[in-house]
């Protein structure tokens, strides 16, 4: 016997929050606004970059100027792999014919065809924005909006290290999303295998929750007792603002910002930033060897350890955090099930995620003005007490 038509109409809408690509309802809602590409120590003046965001393959690179921009991935005239060219003041020249371009998509040189085919060509070329140690860029239709909704006040304080780092995970961004609206998988996931800093921080205890659109996404309290109450503020549509233990009991709470941008359907760019409190030349020297020893971990790089042998990483924070959520994640599939899930109370994060979601959808659909998003105008006070991603 078949589904109900209203298990199939559900179905349909659950459906749409794993999409990404351009003319989905999901991926035209995720280009109205601004999504961190590339760490900014990644890309070296007159260095290119082939990346893929959105389900579009472009180009990243860094003019003369120290400028980065970002075009389309392939040349338009035999349609080569544009970052394998070379840069040429604030352009990209192709490797195969020369076809040159600047950083808006424009033709402005084909040697062998003479000027009046360049200045017909153009390809893709979106604008971009640096912002904490992070390539940020926009890839919707028109102007870009004012680049605010990234930006947090505990970014932008004096005194503090700032560090970015960037991963690939082979699975869907919405569920990496759902993660950070998920406050009791702290609970168990970041006791598993060895307890690092989450699980001394943030005890076993299943916490009560509390959940509230705002200005900017939502905001999450996840109440353990007086003195564990974790809460952390979430701006649409894919960055969750948090802090988390430092790298040693004694070291100051990190203010975090993870993003999680599509890649594809079936992966995502895990990318945020540190906000870390200087502690003068000696530790700052000791945090900074910290991160260069153990920042470019990827847990996807070791899955089968992960998952077969349930062999964990070795620094409990920069390494085993990331690892227990990837297992955690992965395990729900490349793309979650959603139809087959059985939701509970303590989902009620979720529920609102999602709700948000498809109103937003709905509205963009009916070619009415989504809600204009916009940063807390307060300086967001986290507690310490807990935190997770």
């Amino acid at each position: 016997m078949g589904s109900s038509p209203h298990a199939q109409a559900h179905n349909e809408k659950l459906a749409l929050l794993s999409q990404c690509h351009s003319g989905s309802p999901m991926g035209e809602l995720l280009r109205l606004f601004w999504h961190p590409i590339a760490t900014s120590a990644s890309l070296s003046v007159g260095q290119t970059q082939a990346i893929r965001v959105l389900g579009e393959d472009l180009t990243l690179y860094r003019g003369d100027s120290g400028l980065p921009y970002l075009v389309g991935g392939r040349c338009a005239h035999r349609l080569t792999q544009l970052h394998t060219g070379w840069v040429q003041g604030e352009n990209i020249r192709c490797i195969y014919h020369g076809w040159r371009y600047d950083g808006a998509g424009q033709c402005n040189e084909a040697p062998a065809e003479g000027p009046g085919v360049a200045e017909k060509v153009r390809i893709a070329g979106y604008p971009v924005r640096e912002y904490c140690g992070l390539i940020f860029a926009y890839m919707g239709k028109g102007e870009a909006p004012e680049f605010d909704l990234p930006r947090k006040f505990a970014f932008e304080q004096p005194g503090l290290i700032i560090l970015a780092r960037r991963q690939i995970w082979p699975c869907n961004w919405f569920q990496m999303v759902e993660n950070s609206l998920d406050a009791v998988h702290v609970s168990f996931v970041h006791l598993a295998g060895k307890v690092g800093p989450f699980g001394e921080a943030v005890t076993a205890n299943i916490p009560s929750l509390e959940y509230c659109e705002t200005d900017a996404g939502i905001r999450q309290i996840a109440t353990r007792g007086k003195s564990s109450v974790r809460v952390s503020d979430w701006s649409f549509p894919n960055n969750n603002h948090i802090v988390t233990p430092g790298r040693a009991k004694d070291s100051p709470w990190v203010h975090r910002g993870v993003w999680n941008v599509p890649v594809d359907d079936t992966h995502t760019m895990k990318i945020g930033v540190y906000a870390i409190p200087s502690e003068g030349a000696e530790k700052d020297k000791a945090t900074l060897d910290h991160f260069a020893k153990y920042g470019d971990y990827n847990p996807a790089d070791y899955h089968d350890e992960l998952f077969n042998e349930k062999k964990w990483p070795e620094d409990p924070s920069l390494q085993l955090t990331p690892a227990q959520d990837y297992v955690a994640m992965m395990g729900q599939g490349a793309i979650a099930d959603r139809a087959h899930e059985r939701l509970g109370k303590s989902d009620a994060g979720i529920v609102l995620l999602r709700r948000l979601f498809w109103r937003e959808i709905e509205r963009l659909k009916a070619n009415e003005a989504t809600k204009g998003w916009r940063r807390l105008e307060e300086v967001t006070d986290l507690p310490v007490q807990g935190a997770a991603e």
